[in-house]
């Protein structure tokens, strides 16, 4: 069998990897941000208790390597009476981890819209909530899309530590195959390829998105006074 048969052979098990390893980035960017917002709101408008408390997870969850985190949720969670299926462990580590960085991404693009806007906003009896949601938050997610394209093509890649606990994904089902095929490099130089085209359309996505939905002439008016 020549290279090509092999790869033509082996491609629709590597695609139904892929399509697992679509479903892990998708689900674990969504729990980022949904975490990783208020995590950020947190920072820059909260408290000092509630400033320690999200600086503590931030710091945590950036500072445990992504491959420990998978291996304490899936062996560690069953110990405490917690069992989930390999699948949402996998997603709830790479998200959670995710979550620590898009928070200071979203920290960092809400301080660059400028502390004015939230005085002004509060100026004209808004909540503080409400000003973040129509105010703040529509200015700071546009700014923040290039970071955020850079942190999901990251995510996209650790997807693939999730085989280590059992998920089958794309590395997974190449190291299926390869063990029926005795062919590694072939293998893992289509599985390479398989990631280039992945990250390659995430990146370009979110750049058409950030062209579509760019603020014409947006201010940085520079940082955010902790009064407001």
């Amino acid at each position: 069998m020549d290279k090509l048969e092999l790869i033509q052979e082996a491609l629709p098990y590597l695609l139904e990897g892929t399509w697992i390893t679509v479903q892990l980035s998708f689900w674990s960017l969504l729990i980022g941000i949904v975490v990783g917002l208020p995590i950020a709101f947190a920072q820059v408008y909260g408290n000092k208790i509630l400033k320690g408390f999200v600086a503590v997870y931030e710091r945590l969850a950036r500072s445990i390597p992504l491959l420990v985190m998978l291996l304490l949720l899936n062996y560690g969670l069953p110990m405490l009476g917690l069992r989930i299926p390999v699948f949402r462990a996998a997603v709830l580590g790479i998200g959670l981890r995710s979550a620590a960085y898009q928070s200071q991404i979203y920290r960092g693009a809400i301080q660059s819209v400028g502390g004015s806007q939230m005085k002004a906003a509060l100026s004209l009896g808004m909540s503080k909530m409400k000003a973040f949601f129509h105010i703040i938050a529509p200015q700071a997610i546009r700014i923040a899309i290039p970071p955020v394209a850079n942190e999901s093509a990251i995510v996209l890649k650790d997807t693939s530590l999730a085989f280590t606990i059992g998920v089958v994904e794309l590395l997974r089902q190449g190291e299926y195959f390869i063990a029926t095929s005795n062919e590694p490099m072939v293998i893992y130089l289509t599985i390479a390829a398989i990631y280039f085209i992945l990250t390659t359309i995430v990146n370009g996505g979110l750049s058409l998105f950030e062209k579509k939905y760019q603020i014409p002439g947006i201010g940085i008016e520079g940082g955010h006074s902790d009064a407001y």
